[in-house]
């Protein structure tokens, strides 16, 4: 059975950094990719970011592209979200997911990923 684990959110000022970890178990990820998401109060679940755990391939939403950084460690299956010049508007419940399937470009819909993490709150205050 697949395991995801956040860790990592808080509370941090506008302009700080936060780091969050993604502990991955249940199975080997050597491919197919993980990713990011975010859920705001009222609002839609949306894209954060993704990477592809064979190539390395990322991908961002606009709204962090310039200050988020992701990255996998392959021999850990551990999932990593680095956060910098933080945002009031970057509050959300943060969740890692992960997708065994590769297809080619990166799903930026919700439904299209299989495991999913209980999330984690990171909060900004301005």
């Amino acid at each position: 059975q697949v395991q995801l684990v956040e860790s990592g959110g808080g509370l941090v000022q506008a302009g700080g950094s936060l780091r969050l970890s993604c502990a991955a178990s249940g199975r080997p990820f050597n491919s197919g990719v993980a990713g990011w998401f975010r859920q705001a109060p009222g609002k839609e679940r949306e894209f954060v970011a993704a990477i592809t755990w064979r190539a390395g391939s990322t991908h961002f939403a606009d709204s962090v592209k310039g200050r988020f950084t992701v990255a996998r460690d392959n021999a850990k299956n551990m999932l990593y979200l680095e956060m910098n010049s933080l945002k009031p508007e970057d509050t959300a419940v943060y969740y890692c997911t992960v997708d065994s399937r590769w297809l080619g470009y990166f799903n930026l819909g919700s439904t299209g990923y299989e495991y999913w993490g209980q999330g984690t709150q990171v909060t900004v205050s301005s």
